[in-house]
C-alpha cells in the first residue's frame, strides 16, 4: 500500500515535468515561457539544490511570482524574513535574484523577486 505523500510527490515530479518540456519545446516554449519559469535555489535545512516552474509576472528588474494553495507548499518557505538568493531562467537566460515571500492578511502568499 502506498501513502499519500508519495502519490502527491510523482504527481507533482509528473506534472512539473510535463511543463518543462512544454518550456523546451519549439511549438509552445515562447508562448509558456512568457508565464511560467523554472526557480532553482538552495534549501535553508537541507542544503540541497532545487528546482520547481511557478507562474510569474515581470516589471523590468522584479519578479513577482503568487504562490496558490501556499499551504501544501513549501518552496517559498525558503524566503521568508530576509529572504534568500534563487535563480531563475527569464528570456532563455538563468538570472539571479534576491527573493523575499510575504503572506498577507487574508494568507494569500507572493514572493517578490530583485534581479541583479
Amino acid at each position: 500500500m502506498r501513502n499519500q505523500g508519495s502519490l502527491t510527490e510523482r504527481f507533482v515530479g509528473r506534472t512539473n515535468r510535463v511543463i518543462g518540456a512544454l518550456r523546451r519545446s519549439r511549438r509552445f516554449g515562447p508562448m509558456v515561457s512568457r508565464h511560467i519559469t523554472i526557480v532553482t535555489y538552495t534549501g535553508r535545512r537541507s542544503g540541497r539544490s532545487f528546482s520547481t516552474p511557478v507562474g510569474y509576472r515581470r516589471d523590468g528588474d522584479t519578479v513577482m511570482i503568487g504562490v496558490s494553495i501556499p499551504d501544501k507548499k513549501n518552496w517559498w518557505r525558503n524566503f521568508t524574513g530576509e529572504g534568500g538568493p534563487l535563480s531563475l531562467e527569464l528570456d532563455g537566460t538563468a538570472r539571479t535574484g534576491h527573493a523575499v515571500a510575504h503572506r498577507d492578511e487574508k494568507g494569500q502568499v507572493s514572493v517578490t523577486v530583485r534581479l541583479e
